[in-house]
């Protein structure tokens, strides 16, 4: 299972930007897929998640302005980010859990950067 991760880069305060994440490979069922952000010198943080049944969960600091959405037949995640601020710089991963015949499995992406600067 692979996961391709795009759509970071440079965005001044207020700015937008959408990351997707594409999924491919003996994948199975997704039950959840998620975006994680890792600040330098930080722990990696749940930003946004939603399960297959549509259940979203967004971090605190996110709410109101990002917005986590998927595409089942494409298998790929999308994080719309809006109204952002210098505090959403980071390294944004996303992560899918499989559930294979054997058990689940969380893959990861390889991250893309975000910075959010003037």
């Amino acid at each position: 299972v692979q996961l391709q991760a795009s759509g970071g880069g440079l965005v001044q305060p207020g700015g937008s930007l959408r990351l997707s994440c594409a999924a491919s490979g003996n994948i199975f069922i997704i039950s959840f897929m998620a975006w994680y952000r890792q600040a330098p010198g930080k722990e990696r943080d749940l930003v946004a998640g939603m399960t297959s049944g549509g259940e979203i969960n967004y971090a605190d600091s996110v709410k109101g302005r990002f917005t986590i959405s998927r595409d089942n037949a494409k298998n790929t995640v999308y994080l719309e980010m809006n109204e952002m601020k210098p505090e959403d710089t980071a390294k944004y991963y996303c992560m899918i859990r499989s559930e294979r015949p054997r058990g689940p499995a969380i893959y990861w992406g390889q991250g893309t950067l975000v910075t959010v600067s003037s």
